[in-house]
Parts: structure tokens; C-alpha cells; sequence
């Protein structure tokens, strides 16, 4: 397996780039979802200088529908933070899986003991290639009804709602704690069992398969094309984004990001409101000329 992790004393890539991955939500996105006529022509135009664009997000499949209509070429976006790599040239509701790296459910069952006895008054739920189930309790964090309520256990076992399906992630919400609390409280709990990262405001954790990150499997799509981690650039805001700022060669922090993220990338850009991917695109691609 190609490995996503590069050591921070690598100097900033001198290759010309060939691959755009970036975050959707407070990255590529304004606040209001939408994709700016500004953003969608620098994405464009870095298509048709032959970089490919990568949509690298958190969001599941079926909320894709928001850039299916910006896809050029390929048509490849890695959603749930890694565990999926789908095709959008479907167009909306219509996206196929070309890739799944799923969480085991032993492994989830075991995240969710550790995380509630470390953290209690968490609740769950349970996000798989085609349903989204939750426990009762869990609050109305999407625009979306759940296919399913019942306790996580009962969810996970092998012959609960969903069975059929690979799970993508569980979603741990916590209605008290510290966001960045909480996600070094249930990494401690969790250990190599699972991926614990975060991307909400609030305290709202995400849980993968081991290994899986947005950087993984960004390193195994990008093998797959010859493209080094020097010939992309990555651009995201939440500490979901940290591992895939670190292995890319060049790497730009929004103006709106997290403390860890300004961290973590090589570079900074101005915020998603103020379309800071298209910004460092338009100078990128001015600069090949």
C-alpha cells in the first residue's frame, strides 16, 4: 500500500502540479453550500491545463449532488473522510462506489464501548454506503431522516439495520464536551482500533477503519495515476483535512481554518467566503504561462 505519511522536514514541492484535491465544506464551498461562478471557472480551467481535480470531503455519497454538476474528466471524489471513492458522473442520487474502505463492524462495536465509557452521554450514528441509521437520542445534526433508530449495539450486530452494507463511519456527538477535547479523549479511548477524526463546529466525531484518512486514500488514487504527493496541491479547514495537507507537496490552509490546519499546511490562502481555492488556482495556473 502506498503510505500517506510524509515527514515535515520535506521542502515545499518544485514540480508543476498535476493533481487539485480539495475539501468541500468551509474549503471549496461558501458558507451557503454554493459553488461560486468564480471558483467553478478556476476548476474548469485547471481541468483544461490537464490538472486533475479531486473532490476530497467528509460528506457521504448522496450529498454530492452540490458539485456533480463542476465534475470535469474523471469524475472521481473520495468521500467519508477516505472510505469511499466514488464515480459522480452519474449525476445526482446516482453516484457508484469504485472504491470502499470499510470499517469492520467488531471494530465499531468496540469504538463505541470505548468512546461511551470514556466519554459518557455520547451518542451515535452509523453511516454505510446506502443508509444512514441512528440511535434515538442522537440529534438532528442532518438534513435527512434516518432509515433506522435504535441503540448503536443493536445497529452494528451482525444481523441489525444495514447488515448487507459496508459501514463508512460511525458519528459519535458528544452534547457537552470541547470538539478538540473529545477528539483527543476518544483517540486515547479508541488507540489503533479505528481513524477518529473531526470536521464539525461541534462535537461531533467521525470513525473509521483503521488507516483510512482522506490522505490514504488520496496516496492510493494518486499511485494508481503515477502522481507523486509532490505534483498535488491541498487545500483544506478542519482537522479532518491535517494528514492530506501534510502529504501533499503543497499544501494551503484556508482563512477560516482551524489552529491545527494553519499547522499542518505549507501554505495559507484567504477564507472559502472569499473563494481561496480559486485564488491560489488562477495564480498557479497564471504562473505556468
Amino acid at each position: 500500500m502506498t503510505s500517506a505519511t510524509r515527514q515535515p522536514e520535506t521542502p515545499p514541492a518544485a514540480l508543476p502540479p498535476r493533481l487539485i484535491a480539495t475539501d468541500l465544506d468551509g474549503t471549496l464551498l461558501r458558507d451557503d453550500k454554493s459553488v461560486s461562478p468564480r471558483t467553478i471557472a478556476a476548476l474548469a480551467a485547471a481541468e483544461e491545463a490537464g490538472i486533475e481535480v479531486f473532490f476530497v470531503t467528509g460528506r457521504p455519497a448522496r450529498w454530492m449532488d452540490v458539485v456533480s454538476d463542476h465534475v470535469h474528466g474523471h469524475g472521481l471524489a473520495i468521500c467519508g473522510n477516505g472510505a469511499a471513492v466514488v464515480d459522480l458522473h452519474g449525476g445526482p442520487s446516482a453516484h457508484r462506489f469504485v472504491k470502499v474502505r470499510d470499517l469492520a463492524r467488531e471494530n465499531a462495536l468496540d469504538a463505541v464501548r470505548l468512546v461511551r465509557e470514556a466519554a459518557p452521554g455520547t451518542v451515535y450514528a452509523v453511516e454505510q454506503t446506502y443508509g444512514f441509521y441512528q440511535e434515538p437520542e442522537y440529534p438532528k445534526l442532518h438534513m435527512e431522516i434516518p432509515d433506522s433508530l435504535a441503540p448503536a449495539e443493536e445497529l452494528l450486530a451482525p444481523g441489525g439495520a444495514g447488515a448487507g452494507q459496508p459501514i463508512l463511519k460511525i458519528l459519535a456527538y458528544h452534547p457537552t464536551l470541547d470538539p478538540d477535547a473529545f477528539l483527543t479523549l476518544a483517540r486515547l479511548a479508541v488507540g489503533d482500533r479505528a481513524t477518529i477524526t473531526r470536521s464539525s463546529p461541534s462535537a461531533l466525531l467521525e470513525i473509521s477503519g483503521p488507516g483510512v484518512s482522506k490522505a490514504s486514500t488520496l496516496a492510493l488514487c494518486c499511485a494508481e495515476r503515477g502522481i507523486s504527493h509532490e505534483e498535488v496541491v491541498a487545500f483544506g479547514d478542519m482537522p479532518n483535512d491535517v494528514e492530506m495537507l501534510t502529504w501533499a507537496g503543497r499544501s494551503y490552509a484556508m482563512g477560516n481554518a482551524h489552529p491545527d490546519v494553519i499547522a499542518a499546511a505549507s501554505g495559507r490562502t484567504v477564507a472559502n467566503n472569499d473563494d481561496g481555492v480559486a485564488v491560489v488556482i488562477e495564480r498557479m495556473l497564471a504562473d505556468r504561462l
